[in-house]
C-alpha cells in the first residue's frame, strides 16, 4: 500500500481519545498488531478494513485518505471554473475553455453537485455573453422577453436541465440558492412562466431569507451588523425593482421614468449617508446610464449628460474600491458591514467599459438615442474621461 494507513489510524485514535488496546479489543486482534500498523511495520489485512472504518465512524475511502484528496480536487476544479466564468463578465473572454474544463471535470467526477452547478452557471452566463438578452415591445405597451429567440440558445436549454436535476438533491444552502436564482431567471428568459411561479411559491417569504434570519442569530454588535446588511440588501433590491418596472413599462413617460430612477438612486443616500456606496457603486453607475437614456428621450439633454458623468463618477469609485480594498462601510447605519472589496471586479476596470455597455439594460430606442447622443460633442468628452 502506498497510503500511510497506519498514520491515519493513529490520527483517528488520538482524535477519539482511544488507546491501541481499545481498537485491538474492538476488532479482535492483538495490541501488538495495532502498534505495528502505526509504526509502519505492517498493514491491516483487507478483511479488517471495514471493521476499522466502522470503529472510527468513517468511510473506507476516508480511512485511506482518498475522500479528502477527492474533495480537495473537486473544490479546486470548481473554484477554477467559477473564476473563469467570472472573467466572462459581459464579454466572451474564455467561455469555451471554461465550459470545456467543467465538462472534463464531470467526466472525472460524474454527478458531482459542485461541478454540475459550476457548469450550469457557466452555460447560463454563456447565453448572455454570446447572444445577449433580447426584448420585444408587446401590444400591451410593456417590454417582454423575446422567449422564442431565447429558446434557441442551446446553452440555456442545457443549463435548465442541469439546474432542475440539482434541485432534486440540493436541500438548502448557498448552492441551492444560486441554482434557484439562476434557474428562475432562465425560466423568465424562455417564457416558462408556470415553472417560474412554481419555483417562487416553493421559496420562503422575504423575512425568512438569509439576510433577515441572520439578524436573529446574534445580539449586540453582531446584530447591528446583520441589520445593516439586511438594510443595504433591501435598498439594493428595492432599487432594482424600480428599475425593472421603469424599463419594462413603456407606458411611463420618459421624464417620469428618469425621476423614478433618480429616486431609486437616492434610496442609497438615505442609508449611505457619507456618500460611500461600496460595491453598489457599480449598480448606481448603471442606474445613471439608464437615467441618461430617459432624460434624452424627454429632451432634457443637459441633464442626460449630467447623469452620464455621474455614472462615470460611480464607476471610478468601484474601481478605486478594489484597489484600496476598503474593509467596512463608514455610514453610521452600516459601519459594521463588510464591503466585500475582494469580490469586486478584478480583471479590469469598469469605467472604460461604460460607453460599450451603455445603458446596460435592453431598451426599445437604443440605436436612435445612442446615435443622437454620440453626435453631441459631450459624448466624446465623456468617453475620453472614462479612459483617464
Amino acid at each position: 500500500m502506498n497510503v500511510k494507513i497506519g498514520d491515519k489510524i493513529k490520527e483517528l485514535r488520538r482524535r477519539d481519545g482511544r488507546r491501541q488496546e481499545d481498537l485491538a479489543d474492538a476488532i479482535g486482534i492483538t495490541c501488538q498488531a495495532v502498534s505495528r500498523w502505526e509504526s509502519g511495520g505492517s498493514y491491516p489485512d483487507l478483511e479488517l478494513i471495514p471493521s476499522i472504518a466502522n470503529y472510527f465512524g468513517i468511510t473506507i475511502d476516508e480511512l485511506f485518505g482518498y475522500e479528502n484528496d477527492r474533495e480537495r480536487k473537486i473544490d479546486a476544479v470548481s473554484d477554477k471554473i467559477n473564476e473563469m466564468n467570472r472573467r466572462n463578465n459581459g464579454a466572451d473572454v474564455c467561455m469555451d475553455e471554461c465550459i470545456s474544463v467543467a465538462r472534463e471535470a464531470l467526466i472525472e467526477f460524474p454527478g458531482n453537485e459542485k461541478i454540475t452547478l459550476a457548469l450550469a452557471s457557466s452555460l447560463y452566463n454563456a447565453g448572455y455573453v454570446r447572444y445577449g438578452e433580447h426584448h420585444i415591445d408587446g401590444e400591451d405597451g410593456y417590454s417582454h422577453y423575446d422567449a422564442e429567440r431565447h429558446r434557441k440558445y442551446s446553452e440555456w436549454q442545457e443549463a435548465i436541465k442541469l439546474y432542475e436535476k440539482l434541485l432534486f438533491s440540493l436541500n438548502g444552502g448557498e448552492m441551492r440558492q444560486k441554482a434557484v436564482t439562476e434557474l428562475s431567471q432562465l425560466y423568465k428568459n424562455l417564457g416558462y412562466h408556470d415553472r417560474a411561479m412554481k419555483l417562487a411559491e416553493s421559496a420562503p417569504d422575504i423575512v425568512a431569507s438569509k439576510a433577515f434570519l441572520k439578524i436573529n442569530a446574534y445580539d449586540g454588535r453582531e446584530a447591528v451588523a446583520a441589520c445593516g446588511e439586511a438594510l443595504l440588501e433591501t435598498v439594493r433590491y428595492s432599487a432594482e425593482l424600480i428599475e425593472n418596472i421603469v424599463w419594462t413599462d413603456n407606458n411611463i413617460p420618459p421624464h417620469t421614468a428618469a425621476v423614478l430612477l433618480n429616486n431609486a438612486a437616492y434610496m442609497f443616500d438615505l442609508v449611505c449617508t457619507d456618500g460611500f456606496y461600496g460595491r453598489h457603486s457599480g449598480f448606481l453607475a448603471c442606474l445613471n446610464m439608464l437615467r441618461s437614456y430617459y432624460l434624452w428621450l424627454a429632451n432634457e439633454r443637459d441633464e442626460a449628460f449630467e447623469a452620464l458623468f455621474k455614472a462615470l463618477e460611480r464607476a471610478k469609485e468601484l474601481d478605486a474600491l478594489y484597489e484600496n480594498k476598503t474593509e467596512n462601510y463608514s455610514s453610521p447605519l452600516l459601519h459594521y458591514v463588510k464591503t466585500n472589496a475582494g469580490s469586486v471586479r478584478e480583471e479590469s476596470s469598469f469605467a472604460p467599459e461604460l460607453p460599450e455597455v451603455w445603458p446596460w439594460w435592453s431598451v426599445s430606442e437604443y440605436d436612435k438615442v445612442k446615435s443622437e447622443m454620440q453626435a453631441d460633442p459631450r459624448w466624446d468628452e465623456w468617453v475620453r474621461r472614462t479612459r483617464e
